[in-house]
C-alpha cells in the first residue's frame, strides 16, 4: 500500500474544510457529509471552531482510495493561525492549495505559496466555489500564472492538450513530448514531485462537483517518497487529549517506530519510552504496535519533545518564517496567582511554539505574543475551557526587531579572580527575514573544540537583544572567530558570560537598524471609496499598486507597517458601511518608518540593562573590574579579527593602564595637585636651579595661568620632549580611528606630524613605542628627520623607558613628557620633569601648525 501525506491549505473562507469533507465522503471514510455552516463538519471538532466556523488547529483524517492510504491534514486558513499551518508543511508529501473561484489569489494565498516554496512541497491546486456568481475560470488561471507560477497547468482539459501544456513547463518534458508526442504518467508524476508542474482543477466542494475527478488526479499523479531503513522522524505538533495525556504528533520518515521502545533522540536524557501509538482520524483514533515510514501518528509517554524536533537520524526543522508581531499584557482575575497562571500558559506555549509567553520579573506580569486579535480571542477561550478562569488582555504593542548595517567585531572578556574567558565574534548583516545564522571559523589549535561547542551553544540558547530598544536581533550571521581559555581557571560559565558580552559589545559598536513588521494587504471596497483608501494608506506610510477595478468593487494591494494598519479594518467597515474588506498577512520585517519616535517612546538604555551587559570584566591587581564596552578593544588579550598580517598590536599591559586611569568626563588634575599628591606620599621635591633661562614655547591658554603660579625651573642645555606614542594615538580622535584599520598607518601619521613640530621648535624629540608583548624583541632606536624613535625591548613598557630617561635628563635639562597616563604623570613630576597631557599637546600642535601657515603666507605675500 502506498502512503501519502496530503495537507490542505487556503486563505480563510475559500472552502478548505468543505473540500476535506467532500474527499472523505467520496472515498467512503465518512458516511455523512458535514458542513461548516451547520457546525457538524467532521474535522472542526473543537467547540470554538464550530462556533466561529473557522479551523484553529490542524486536524488529521485517514482515507483510503484504491491502493493508497492518504493521511489528510486540514490546516487553519486564517492568517492569525498561519504558524500552525506552517508547522504542518514540514511533514507533507503533497499540498492541496484551495483557491476561491470568486476571490482568486488573495494576500494569504501568496504567503502560503512562499511557504510551499520554502519547504519544497509539491502542490495541487483546487479552484473552489465555481458554482457561484462571479467565478471566472480564465481570470483565475491568468491570476495563478501571474501571481503564483507560470507552471500552473489546467488538468481538466483532454489528454493531448494536457500533455502539450505540461511539456511547455520544462525543457526535459518538452524533449520527451517531442520524441513521443505524449507524456507518460510516470513523467508527469516526476514533474509534479519536482515542482516543475502544478496541476489545477476546478469545481464546487459543497456540491461535490469536480471533487471525484480531483481525487483521481491525486491518485494518478502522486507517488510515495523513498524512506531509509534507519529510524527517523519529525515532530510537528504537541497537544493534550481529553484525559490530559500529552500527545506528540510526528511523522515517521524512516525505519520503524515501536511501542515500549526508547524514542531515539539526543534530547531523550531520561530514556523516555513510547507508551502508545495512536492513528487519529478526526476525534477518534486506533492504536498500533508499530508505525512504518510515511505514517502520521501521535505518541504518549514522551515529555521532552517540541514542534520542529528531529528524531533518530532526522535533524531539527528550520526556524519558522511566520512569527507573532503583537505583545499583550495578561490581566488575571483577583483570585488567580500570576505564577499559577504562568505555569498554565507554559503548557499552551509547549503546544503552540508561536505563542510566546514572557514573564516580566520587574512588573510581575505575564505577556503574550500573538499574530492577531482572532488568535487572542481563541486563546482567551482555551484558557477558560482548559483552566477554568477568564483572562483579559490590554492593547497590544508592536514586536520590533533590530539588525546592524555593516560587519563588526564583538569582543567579550570575563576575568574575575580565578575565572577566564575571551570570545571574538564576527557579526555580519544578512538578507532581510533570514533570521540568525551561527557558525565558527575558529581553528582548534587556538581554542579547543569543546570550548567552541560551548560558545555556539550559548549563542543558540538565548534570545539576544539589540541596543536600540531591547528588541530581539535578526538577519545576522554570527561567526566565532577566536577565543581563549585558561588551562586552570576557565569554567563553562565563563564562556557563557564572555559570549553574551561579545554579542552585546559588537552590537553596541555597530550602527544598528530598527526593524518593524510589515503587512501585505488586500483591500476590497466600493469604487467610490478608493480615493479615501489611497489617502489613508499614504498616511499610514504604506505603498500600493494601482487599484484594480472589477464589476462592482475595487481591489487595492500593497504593504504597510503593522503599527499603522493593525486597527484599520474597523475603519474600513465604518466608512464603507460594511461593504469593504481588509485582508492582512505578515510580509516580514523592514526598516522602521519612524525609528526615532519609537526609540524615544520605548526609552531603552543598553548600559542600564544589567541582564544583558555590554561591558567586560578584566582582572587587575588581583580583582576583577568593569571595563566599558568602547574600551574593551584596548584591553583585549587577543588581536582583533580585522588585524592585518604582520601588523603590530599595542601592548595590552600599556592599554590596561590607559583605560584604568583615563576618564572621558573629567580632565586630569593640574600639575600643582599632582605635585601635592606626590609630596604627601614621598616627601618634598628639591628644585634644581640653573643660571640659564629656558627656551620659551607657546603653551595652551588653559594652562598658562597654572604655569605662572608654579616656580619655573631654570635649567641649562637643550629642551627634551618625550612622547608616549601609543598613548597619543589613542587619545587623538583621527589617529585612533586610523589605528582601528592599521596601527602602522597611525604610527606613521603621528611621526609625520611630529616632524613638522620638531622642525619648528628645534627641541630634542623622543617618541617611544611599546614592544612589551613582542617576544624576543630588542630595543631599537631610529632617527627620522631629527626625531629619535624608540621601540622598547621585551618586558619593557614605554612608561618604564620614559621614567628612566626623564629621571636622567631632568638633572641638567628642561624635560617635558607627553602622556595622559595619570600614574605616569605623577612619577614624571617626582623626577622633576613637566607633564603635558595628550589633549594639551594636540592644542600645542595645532598652534604650531597655525604659526607655520602664517610664516609661509607672509613669505609668499607680494
Amino acid at each position: 500500500m502506498k502512503k501519502i501525506v496530503v495537507g490542505i491549505l487556503a486563505h480563510v473562507d475559500s472552502g478548505k474544510t468543505t473540500l476535506s469533507e467532500a474527499l472523505l465522503y467520496l472515498s467512503g471514510s465518512i458516511n455523512k457529509l458535514g458542513r461548516v455552516d451547520h457546525r457538524d463538519s467532521y474535522l472542526d471538532n473543537f467547540a470554538v471552531e464550530r462556533e466561529r466556523g473557522i479551523t484553529v488547529f490542524s486536524k488529521q483524517a485517514v482515507l483510503r482510495y484504491e491502493d493508497t492510504i492518504y493521511t489528510l491534514l486540514d490546516t487553519p486558513g486564517h492568517a492569525d493561525f498561519s504558524a500552525e499551518a506552517e508547522r504542518t508543511l514540514q511533514v507533507l508529501d503533497y499540498a492541496v492549495l484551495v483557491i476561491s473561484g470568486t476571490e482568486g489569489v488573495q494576500s494569504h494565498t501568496r504567503t502560503l505559496w512562499q511557504l510551499l516554496n520554502r519547504y519544497n512541497v509539491p502542490c495541487f491546486i483546487f479552484v473552489n466555489k465555481m458554482d457561484l456568481y462571479g467565478a471566472d475560470r480564465d481570470r483565475i488561471m491568468a491570476q495563478l500564472k501571474d501571481k503564483l507560477s507560470d507552471s500552473c497547468v489546467d488538468f481538466s482539459v483532454d489528454k493531448p492538450a494536457l500533455d502539450e501544456n505540461i511539456a511547455l513547463c520544462d525543457e526535459d518534458l518538452l524533449t520527451a513530448y517531442e520524441d513521443n508526442e505524449s507524456l507518460t504518467t510516470e513523467e508527469i508524476q516526476s514533474a509534479v514531485a519536482q515542482r516543475k508542474v502544478f496541476p489545477v482543477m476546478f469545481g464546487s466542494a459543497l456540491k461535490l462537483d469536480g471533487v471525484e475527478n480531483y481525487l483521481k488526479a491525486l491518485h494518478e499523479y502522486t507517488r510515495m517518497p523513498e524512506y531509509s531503513d534507519r529510524f527517523s522522524g519529525i515532530v510537528y505538533k504537541i497537544s493534550q487529549d481529553s484525559h490530559a495525556n500529552r500527545l506528540t504528533h510526528l511523522k515517521v520518515t524512516g525505519g520503524i517506530l515501536r511501542v515500549k521502545e526508547i524514542l531515539e533522540s539526543s534530547r531523550n536524557e531520561d530514556d523516555e519510552k513510547v507508551n502508545q501509538i495512536r492513528i487519529y482520524s478526526g476525534e477518534k483514533f486506533t492504536t498500533a504496535d508499530e508505525a512504518s515510514p510515511g505514517t502520521i501518528c501521535a505518541v504518549t509517554g514522551i515529555n521532552f519533545t517540541r514542534p520542529g524536533y528531529g528524531l533518530g537520524d532526522r535533524s531539527d526543522s528550520s526556524l519558522p518564517l511566520l512569527e507573532p508581531v503583537l505583545t499583550y499584557r495578561v490581566e488575571l482575575p483577583d483570585d488567580i496567582d500570576a505564577h499559577t497562571a504562568l505555569a498554565d500558559m507554559r503548557i499552551l506555549e509547549a503546544e503552540d511554539p508561536q505563542l510566546n509567553i514572557l514573564w516580566n520579573e520587574r512588573l510581575s506580569e505575564i505577556q503574550v505574543q500573538v499574530m492577531g486579535d482572532i488568535q487572542l480571542e481563541i486563546l482567551q477561550r482555551i484558557i477558560e475551557d482548559r483552566f477554568g478562569y477568564h483572562v483579559l488582555f490590554d492593547r497590544g504593542n508592536i514586536i520590533y526587531k533590530e539588525t546592524i548595517k555593516e560587519p563588526v567585531e564583538g569582543v567579550g572578556h570575563f576575568e574575575p579572580l580565578r575565572h577566564y574567558a575571551e570570545v571574538h565574534l564576527l557579526i555580519k548583516p544578512t538578507a532581510r527575514d533570514s533570521g540568525i545564522t551561527i557558525n565558527t571559523r575558529c581553528k582548534e589549535d587556538k581554542l579547543d573544540k569543546n570550548w567552541q561547542r560551548l560558545i555556539l551553544t550559548h549563542l543558540h540558547e538565548k534570545t539576544h537583544l539589540g541596543v536600540l530598544t531591547g528588541s530581539p536581533i535578526t538577519d545576522l550571521e554570527i561567526t566565532l572567530m577566536s577565543g581563549r581559555a585558561h588551562p586552570k581557571h576557565t569554567e563553562g560559565g565563563d564562556f557563557r558570560q564572555a559570549t553574551y558580552r561579545a554579542v552585546r559589545q559588537g552590537l553596541r559598536s555597530a550602527q544598528s537598524i530598527l526593524l518593524e513588521p510589515v503587512y501585505d494587504f488586500t483591500l476590497e471596497l466600493p469604487p467610490e471609496n478608493v480615493g479615501r483608501a489611497m489617502a489613508d494608506i499614504q498616511r499610514m506610510c504604506g505603498s500600493f499598486q494601482p487599484p484594480e477595478i472589477l464589476a462592482d468593487s475595487a481591489v487595492i494591494c500593497g504593504t504597510a507597517p503593522v503599527s499603522t494598519m493593525c486597527d484599520y479594518s474597523r475603519e474600513v467597515i465604518r466608512y464603507t458601511r460594511g461593504a469593504g474588506k481588509l485582508s492582512c498577512t505578515l510580509k516580514g520585517y523592514e526598516p522602521c518608518h519612524d525609528p526615532n519616535e519609537v526609540i524615544s517612546a520605548i526609552g531603552y538604555d543598553p548600559d542600564s540593562d544589567t541582564d544583558n551587559p555590554c561591558d567586560s570584566i578584566f582582572c587587575s591587581h588581583g580583582a576583577g573590574h568593569n571595563v566599558k564596552w568602547n574600551e574593551v578593544p584596548l584591553q583585549m588579550h587577543l588581536p582583533s579579527i580585522f588585524k592585518k598580517p604582520g601588523e603590530e598590536t599595542p601592548s595590552q599591559a600599556k592599554e590596561r593602564l590607559i583605560t584604568a586611569y583615563r576618564s572621558q568626563e573629567d580632565m586630569f588634575a593640574s600639575d600643582r595637585e599632582l605635585m601635592r599628591i606626590f609630596e604627601q606620599t614621598y616627601g618634598p621635591v628639591r628644585k634644581r636651579v640653573s643660571d640659564t633661562a629656558p627656551r620659551r614655547y607657546k603653551a595652551p591658554e588653559s594652562n598658562s595661568a597654572k604655569a605662572r603660579k608654579r616656580p619655573t625651573p631654570i635649567l641649562s642645555g637643550p629642551e627634551y620632549l618625550l612622547i608616549d606614542g601609543y598613548n597619543v594615538i589613542h587619545a587623538w580622535d583621527d589617529l585612533r580611528k586610523l589605528s582601528e584599520a592599521t596601527i602602522e598607518g597611525a604610527r606613521n601619521a603621528l611621526i609625520n606630524i611630529l616632524c613638522n613640530y620638531q622642525g619648528y621648535k628645534r627641541c630634542e624629540l623622543i617618541v617611544v613605542f611599546d614592544a612589551y608583548m613582542v617576544k624576543g624583541s630588542h630595543r631599537e632606536v631610529e632617527d627620522v628627520d631629527g626625531i629619535h624613535i624608540v621601540y622598547t625591548k621585551e618586558a619593557e613598557t614605554a612608561d618604564m623607558y620614559i621614567e628612566k630617561v626623564s629621571h636622567k635628563l631632568a638633572r641638567d635639562h628642561r624635560v617635558r613628557v607627553v602622556t595622559s597616563d595619570r600614574l605616569e604623570q605623577l612619577i614624571i613630576i617626582g623626577n622633576g620633569a613637566i607633564r603635558v597631557s595628550s589633549e594639551e599637546f594636540a592644542d600645542e600642535i595645532q598652534t604650531v601648525e597655525e604659526e607655520i601657515r602664517e610664516i609661509i603666507a607672509a613669505d609668499f605675500k607680494p
